[in-house]
């Protein structure tokens, strides 16, 4: 009996974790709270809350997080926390996100970023998102444009 319950257990597991490949992308809205959490020569830290939108009809839980952050093709840091961020169904949320900024590469294009009248931010990883106990990692590729403005 004992072997056939681990059976059931392991294909519906599996059913469960082929199933999220049906899940909705996520909708970035906003950005806010941007923060320089610390500053030094070589590494800083800053933080800022993303905003989604999840469009599916179920709720989900984001474990964890490891993204590499760019500012037009060139590497601004790396972001890898773990999170426990309930995802409502059909609503926003909130992801606080910390990002360990590389100084070297910063100052190397910011004449280029500065003088731009507009960046392109991309985001590029892995998370794991999942419900009920049941979490899988999957790809994660996002890129916007964003205005800037210095005079």
């Amino acid at each position: 009996m004992k072997p056939i319950f681990n059976l059931v257990c392991a294909v519906s597991i599996l059913f469960l974790l082929n199933s999220c490949q049906g899940i909705k992308e996520l909708e970035f809205k906003e950005y806010k709270n941007f923060k320089l959490e610390k500053a030094g020569f070589s590494k800083s830290t800053i933080s800022v809350d993303l905003v989604y939108y999840n469009p599916n009809t179920f709720g989900l839980e984001l474990k964890n997080t490891d993204l590499d952050i760019y500012i037009n093709d060139n590497l601004l840091g790396h972001s890898a926390q773990e999170v426990q961020v309930q995802i409502p169904k059909k609503q926003q949320f909130t992801l606080p996100l910390k990002i360990d900024v590389d100084m070297k590469n910063i100052l190397k294009n910011s004449l280029t970023t500065l003088l731009s009248k507009e960046v392109t931010i991309k985001a590029m990883g892995k998370i794991k998102v999942g419900k009920a106990n049941l979490y899988k990692t999957l790809p994660f590729e996002y890129s916007t444009k964003q205005e800037i403005s210095l005079f």
